[in-house]
């Protein structure tokens, strides 16, 4: 296991996140078992207090996750430094097993701890509190893809070997690569592209039905993060070789990948949360904009500047 400040603040921040989310466990599971906003005992008093502390919990943990997934791959950049072969993050989440799972489940929890937010609230707007009773029920289930991160996250750590060879971001991102994800390297860049767009147009286009406008959104990750890999990267590095996702976020690049990744985040999650409130489609649209002229313009730049494409 690497030992550095930013593994071990990372760590004692996690402890404090097990401490208090079970805290919010034990308040959520007497809430979801018996709350009854009609109810006038003293017992119902005390949940109506506790679910006050419970929320006020969970949202600061998610408040906490936000700069600490930024924080979490600054570290992988720093640890790339030590470790032999590893040019960016790339390199440092291929050096185990569990680092791209890591990656991911942190991605879908801050997704779903976004989506309780957003429901918290919606609930607390009303006097009624319609949500309550739900809203801790759902962070039941979150509590454990909480730990199932940390979990992930210490066995990543403590897997990371300073002697051991690891692939850098070249080898990892190309149609070489021994992964699944090298298979999309196979697909022409004409037909991803297109597909990238037809999701951005559709969406603008389905804004008023409810649950194409989600899927739109959920679909828009999948094809953004793809495309940015196989081709929008290669002209934001300006070399057709380099595909790495991870680079972006350097100061070679002037950080654009924290804006594009920013942007891209607010603008999905709005869409996907429009269920809870129809307003943040707006937001949505407008974020999802921004990710996309971001990425084009880099294209129409380079055309300009060099009259070929890569």
């Amino acid at each position: 296991m690497i030992f550095s400040a930013e593994i071990i603040a990372i760590s004692i921040l996690n402890v404090i996140f097990i401490i208090f989310s079970f805290i919010a466990l034990v308040i959520s599971i007497k809430i979801f078992y018996k709350w009854d906003i009609n109810s006038t005992t003293k017992s119902q008093y005390n949940l109506e207090k506790n679910s006050f502390l419970g929320a006020t919990i969970i949202k600061y943990i998610f408040f906490l996750k936000i700069p600490l997934f930024i924080f979490f791959v600054f570290t992988l950049d720093e640890i790339s430094n030590i470790l032999t072969g590893a040019m960016c993050g790339a390199g440092v989440i291929d050096a185990t097993r569990s680092g791209i799972y890591l990656l991911i489940l942190k991605i879908i929890n801050l997704y779903i701890f976004a989506l309780w937010i957003s429901i918290h609230y919606k609930d607390i707007a009303n006097e009624e509190l319609p949500f309550t009773k739900y809203k801790f029920g759902i962070f039941i289930i979150i509590f454990w893809l909480l730990i199932g991160e940390i979990y992930l996250e210490f066995l990543f750590f403590s897997s990371l070997d300073v002697n051991k060879l690891v692939s850098c971001c070249g080898s990892l991102y190309s149609s070489s690569a021994t992964s699944y994800l090298s298979n999309i390297f196979n697909i022409p860049s004409s037909i991803i592209i297109s597909i990238f767009y037809f999701n951005f147009i559709s969406m603008i286009a389905l804004i008023k039905y409810k649950y194409p406008f989600i899927i739109s959104n959920i679909l828009f990750i999948i094809t953004s993060i793809v495309s940015l890999i196989i081709f929008f990267s290669t002209y934001i590095y300006q070399l057709p070789s380099h595909h790495c996702p991870f680079c972006i976020l350097q100061k070679d690049y002037y950080y654009i990948g924290y804006i594009l990744y920013t942007s891209l985040f607010i603008g999905t999650f709005n869409g996907i949360a429009s269920f809870i409130n129809s307003k943040s489609k707006r937001v949505s649209i407008i974020f999802n904009s921004i990710y996309t002229i971001i990425v084009s313009l880099y294209v129409v730049v380079f055309y300009i500047k060099n009259g070929v494409w890569l």
